[in-house]
């Protein structure tokens, strides 16, 4: 579909199968409030009912951030009963995109901290500008991550690197957020969009009911033992010799030509 207004907040675009969403608060360093939330919870739902798209890319309007953070203005005024329901917003928004059974690239070109740090880990995978930086700087607000930072970053990053980030709240850069292991690649600020947009096509092109196999599983996985996964590994393993995708990729394979997965 064509770039909308639907939400001026949250904009859309579509490339052949691959949708764009974008954080359009350039103003406010692109700072998730709560219409923001709910604007792009939207537009997640929308894009995994869409047959048409098979790959989302996330980002940030502008050159300074992805998302700077959650908007302090309006968290600043909420009672504890408003904070506790303002961090279900964002957790349910962040598991929803988790869960999602398309792969979503978040495409980082500048500062995702504190509230976009945790927008971009709950993504399938991340790309970063070589000018990004990133970090949970939460402890001075006199706060802790609320939108699952302490237990995605964990699981991402491992437990140092977890408190390292959220103790001493200090952002870290690109370089350093590859090693360990928070962003997948790191480009060029200038290759970010055509790198980013690539590997999105490449996503696309593939089996979808393979990808969302794979994007299961590694939910599941992460969140039980060796033998429950496996287990489920191997029951969608097999669920795949049901689909016309595994006929049309094994033969494409065996006949030396490029595959034309269908989704079914």
């Amino acid at each position: 579909m064509p770039e909308t207004a639907a939400s001026t907040i949250v904009t859309i675009a579509d490339h052949a199968a691959v949708r764009v969403i974008t954080v359009n608060r350039p103003d406010k360093l692109n700072a998730l409030n709560a219409a923001t939330l709910d604007a792009l919870h939207a537009a997640f739902e929308a894009a995994d009912s869409d047959p048409d798209v098979r790959c989302i890319v996330l980002t940030g309007a502008g050159e300074k951030a992805f998302v700077a953070g959650a908007d302090i203005s309006e968290m600043n005024a909420l009672t504890p009963v408003q904070g506790r329901d303002f961090s279900l917003r964002g957790q349910r928004l962040m598991r929803r995109i988790e869960k999602l059974g398309k792969p979503v690239i978040a495409m980082v070109n500048g500062f995702a901290l504190g509230g976009g740090l945790e927008l971009a880990m709950c993504c399938h995978l991340r790309i970063a500008s070589d000018k990004a930086k990133v970090g949970q700087p939460e402890v001075n607000l006199g706060l802790i991550p609320g939108f699952g930072g302490t237990q995605r970053l964990l699981r991402l990053a491992g437990r140092a690197a977890t408190l390292e980030l959220c103790l001493v709240g200090a952002p870290v850069d690109a370089a350093r957020a590859l090693e360990l292991g928070i962003v997948n690649r790191v480009v060029a600020a200038a290759e970010l969009h055509d790198e980013t947009m690539k590997l999105a096509g490449q996503l696309a092109a593939s089996a979808p009911l393979a990808l969302r196999g794979v994007i299961d599983c590694v939910n599941v996985g992460g969140e039980c033992g060796i033998e429950e996964g496996l287990e489920y590994e191997t029951a969608q393993f097999g669920l795949m010799f049901s689909t016309d995708d595994m006929r049309e990729g094994t033969s494409a394979f065996l006949e030396r030509r490029k595959p034309a997965f269908q989704g079914s």
